[in-house]
C-alpha cells in the first residue's frame, strides 16, 4: 500500500485483556507510560479479587469452551444464551464418548464463563430462558447429592501422625496435620501462613505463640479472621508444641512456616510448599496408618483430601455448634453442618416424641 493514500487505515479493535487483566488497561491515558506502574498493580489487584485456584478453574472452563465452538463452528464472542443452553446440554448429556459433567460442575461453569465476559466488558445472562430453562431441566433429572469426603476421627489423625519419623521432614508435616486438624484450616490457609506480620509478599495470615496455645490470623474466603488453637493434653498430640518443635529445628524465625526440605530431609529450604504438599500427605499418610483397610487402595485414597481435616474437627469436637462455626470461619450455620458428618444423626427422636 502506497504511503502517499489518503485512505484510513481499518479501525482495529484491542484484543480482549487477559485473565484477571483490568478492563482499562488499554486506555491511551496508560499506554502512554504514565500510569504504567498502576496498571501494573491494578491487574494484580484485579486476580487477586479471586483465589489462585478458582482463577485457574475459570481458565480452563474458558478455554473448554471456547475448543467446544470451534468445534461446532460457533463463535464464543459475544455471549449467546441460545449457545450457552447447548453447550450446557452437551456436557450434561455428551454426544461423544467424553463423561458426562456432574450438575455442580456444569454450574462452576457458567460461573466460569460469566465471569471471563465480565473481563471482556461483556455481559451473561444466565436467567436468559435459553440458559435458565436448560438448567433446571438437567438439575431435576441428573442432580445427585454431593460428594463428601470421609471425616478422619480423633484416633485416625494421631494414628496418621505417629507413622511420620523423627527427621525435620516428618516434624514439618506432623506439625502440619495437627494444626491444620485442631485449627479447621483449609490447605491453602496452611501453607500460606507465616512466622509474622507481612513477612512475605505471599502471606495470607501469621501466627502467635503464646502461652496457652496458637493465635492464627487468616485472610481466607470470607475475609479477615482469627482461629485460636488451643493446647492439647499432651505434647505428643499438641499441634502447637509440633509447630515450636518444627520452627526450633528447622531454625525458622522469619518467612513462611511450611517450606520445603532438602531431599536428605536435614535441611529446611527457603521456598514455601504448596498446597498439593498438604493432600498428598494426607493421603500417603491415610495408606501408611491402615486408615479403612477393609476398602481397596483407591477407594481409600478417593475417601480423603484436604478438607477432611475441618470435617474431623467439626465432626468430633463435642462444643456448642456455634463455637464450631466461628472456629471454622462459616458464614452461616447450615455450612457448618455440611462438614459434621453423622454427629447429630438420631440425637433427638422425633418418633418417640410424637408417641410412637
Amino acid at each position: 500500500m502506497s504511503e502517499n493514500n489518503d485512505n484510513p487505515p481499518p479501525e482495529v479493535t484491542p484484543p480482549a485483556p487477559e485473565d484477571g487483566q483490568a478492563q482499562g488497561s488499554t486506555d491511551p491515558l496508560v499506554r502512554s507510560g504514565t500510569l504504567d506502574r498502576l496498571a501494573d498493580t491494578a491487574r494484580d489487584y484485579a486476580r487477586q479479587a479471586t483465589a489462585e485456584n478458582t482463577n485457574a478453574a475459570y481458565k480452563a472452563d474458558w478455554a473448554h469452551f471456547t475448543r467446544w465452538c470451534r468445534a461446532k463452528g460457533a463463535d464464543p464472542l459475544p455471549p449467546n444464551p441460545e449457545l450457552l443452553g447447548l453447550y450446557i446440554t452437551d456436557c450434561a448429556t455428551p454426544q461423544a464418548k467424553a463423561p458426562a459433567l456432574s450438575v455442580a460442575t456444569i454450574e462452576r461453569r457458567l460461573s466460569g464463563l460469566a465471569w471471563q465476559y465480565q473481563q471482556r466488558g461483556l455481559a451473561l445472562d444466565r436467567k436468559d430462558r435459553h440458559i435458565a430453562s436448560v438448567l433446571a431441566g438437567i438439575r431435576r433429572k441428573h442432580a445427585r447429592p454431593p460428594l463428601q469426603k470421609e471425616a478422619i476421627l480423633p484416633e485416625e489423625i494421631l494414628a496418621m501422625a505417629a507413622t511420620l519419623p523423627f527427621d525435620l521432614r516428618g516434624l514439618r508435616d506432623r506439625a502440619i496435620l495437627l494444626l491444620g486438624y485442631a485449627g479447621g484450616l483449609r490447605r491453602s490457609e496452611i501453607v500460606s501462613l507465616d512466622v509474622g506480620r507481612e513477612d512475605t509478599p505471599d502471606s495470607r495470615g501469621w501466627i502467635e505463640i503464646l502461652k496457652p496455645g496458637a493465635l492464627l490470623t487468616l485472610n481466607a474466603k470470607t475475609g479477615w479472621r482469627e482461629v485460636e488453637v488451643g493446647r492439647g493434653s499432651s505434647e505428643q498430640t499438641c499441634p502447637v508444641h509440633a509447630v515450636e518443635q518444627w520452627l526450633h529445628f528447622a531454625r525458622i524465625d522469619f518467612g513462611p512456616i511450611f517450606v520445603r526440605t532438602s531431599r536428605d530431609g536435614k535441611r529446611a529450604l527457603d521456598s514455601r510448599l504448596n498446597d498439593r504438599h498438604v493432600a498428598r500427605l494426607i493421603k500417603s499418610c491415610v495408606l501408611a496408618s491402615g486408615i479403612r483397610g477393609d476398602l481397596p487402595e483407591g477407594e481409600r485414597l478417593a475417601l480423603f483430601s484436604g478438607h477432611s481435616l475441618r470435617a474431623g474437627l467439626a465432626s468430633s469436637a463435642s462444643v456448642d455448634e456455634r463455637h464450631v462455626q466461628k472456629h471454622l470461619g462459616h458464614a452461616s450455620a447450615e455450612m457448618t453442618r455440611r462438614y459434621q458428618r453423622r454427629r447429630d444423626r438420631f440425637r433427638i427422636n422425633l418418633t418417640k416424641a410424637a408417641g410412637l
